[in-house]
């Protein structure tokens, strides 16, 4: 059996991801894949991690989860999905550093099924983005607060993913940008269902719907269907050429009115992510999804 665990990471897709692939649920059935319920799952494996405390599930204790889930014996995959996974979003920023107890994290969701295939599949996010974002959910914490007395230049993504693939233990660990997520959309959808990537799903352009104007939507269905893409690379162009046209500047741009944040400390920030990202794409133990 293959268990994946979507990690998120916070304020990246709003799991519209897992979402997605729940509406596909009957077909992806077919194929032994299981996207169970979120609230069917999530407080059992909460309960179950808390009480293990890092330590394996036995027999008895995968088959509660696995019947929380609806599993039947058809299973060959299962997906969970949760951004505190990761931790709650007061607790990115500590003055341990930036997701500092996450590679801890891994084990014990392995062990929740220790002699399954485990993988861990995460979108990256630009600080710069996620900091803003972060504030926005947590507005009984200060701006000092939140940051822990650490300065967002300090924030970076590379020593995370280094000891989280030391943590992983070899278990498939794969990374995409959340930036890049409109145009990796089916293949991120394909990659957590573990099916090939001609595999007909329901939602493909359901993270599109959310940042393009109805008329440039409608035109890219038309298109596609007139025109349909050989490969992942052709759609990707395709699909890049109509959000030139018909994205919508709200949904993707960013506001950020946190104290001190200026548009040279936000450049800053954003050319250390890109070094992260570049640094993190060439990793071993990494798998990582680019446009």
């Amino acid at each position: 059996m293959q268990v994946v665990y979507h990690l998120g990471a916070h304020s990246t897709d709003e799991e519209r991801l897992i979402r997605t692939l729940a509406e596909n649920r009957a077909q992806l059935a077919q194929a032994g894949v299981t996207v169970p319920a979120a609230n069917r799952y999530r407080p059992v494996l909460r309960e179950t991690l808390m009480a293990l405390k890092g330590g394996s599930a036995d027999a008895d204790t995968q088959a509660r989860i696995l019947q929380a889930c609806d599993a039947d014996e058809t299973l060959r995959r299962l997906v969970f999905s949760h951004e505190f996974f990761l931790c709650i979003p007061g607790r990115v920023v500590t003055e341990a550093g930036f997701y500092a107890m996450v590679p801890a994290k891994l084990g014990p969701l392995a062990n929740l099924f220790p002699d399954a295939q485990t993988e861990f599949h995460m979108a990256l996010i630009n600080p710069a983005t996620l900091l803003p974002a972060l504030k926005a959910r947590l507005p009984k914490m200060s701006y000092d607060e939140m940051m822990a007395g650490r300065d967002p230049r300090e924030l970076r993504w590379a020593p995370v993913v280094r000891a989280m693939v030391e943590a992983a233990g070899g278990n498939r660990l794969v990374l995409w940008c959340n930036e890049d997520l409109p145009m990796l959309w089916p293949e991120v959808l394909r990659n957590l269902a573990g099916l090939p990537a001609s595999t007909l799903l329901q939602g493909d352009d359901a993270l599109l719907a959310t940042i393009m104007s109805e008329e440039g939507l409608a035109r890219l269905r038309s298109y596609l269907r007139s025109h349909p893409p050989q490969t992942v690379l052709q759609r990707r162009k395709i699909v890049s050429a109509f959000l030139d046209k018909f994205v919508l500047p709200e949904a993707v741009e960013v506001e950020i009115p946190l104290p001190g944040w200026t548009d040279d400390l936000v450049a800053e920030i954003t050319a250390a992510y890109d070094a992260d990202v570049a640094e993190i794409a060439a990793m071993d133990g990494v798998e990582f999804l680019l446009p």
